[in-house]
């Protein structure tokens, strides 16, 4: 049987080529439990991600769910404890309006909250380049650095 070339998680041309622009944003309702995280899910594998505050206050960005069983695992359990990302510091913060993270990494899904709870509310724009690989062969983020010290 022949080789069929396709795209892929290890396959560089898939990297290499430009992205399809994936652009969204939304307010955040910081009166949430959750200090209104977001989850942004990818309809393919993201190769690079831009995130952008546009509100008047304080996001964390990071690449796990803060409650572990809203989280996506390949095998349907817990991988970490709740409030991982949050615990071990695991994210990055945009402290003011305009303060923007572009990370370089495959992902098919981030999560933006707002530093603040109560009436401080945040927003964000977010702007991705997609590969044409499908989200469900992305593996899970988890371990040392994002989910474990």
């Amino acid at each position: 049987m022949p080789f069929k070339y396709r795209s892929g998680l290890h396959n560089v041309g898939s990297y290499q080529v430009s992205g399809y622009p994936f652009i969204t944003g939304s307010a955040i309702d910081a009166s949430d439990p959750s200090n209104g995280e977001i989850k942004v899910e990818f309809p393919t594998v993201a190769k690079s991600v831009t995130v952008i505050n546009t509100g008047d206050t304080g996001l964390r960005v990071y690449f796990n769910a803060a409650i572990a069983t809203n989280s996506w695992c390949p095998n349907g359990t817990l991988t970490y404890p709740d409030n991982a990302p949050l615990d071990g510091l695991h994210f990055i913060t945009l402290s003011a309006m305009q303060d923007s993270v572009t990370f370089d990494v495959k992902c098919r899904e981030i999560y933006v909250a707002s530093t603040a709870s109560g009436a401080n509310d945040g927003a964000f724009e977010m702007w991705a380049e997609l590969t044409g690989i499908r989200n469900v062969e992305m593996f899970a983020l988890t371990g040392s650095g994002l989910t474990t010290s």
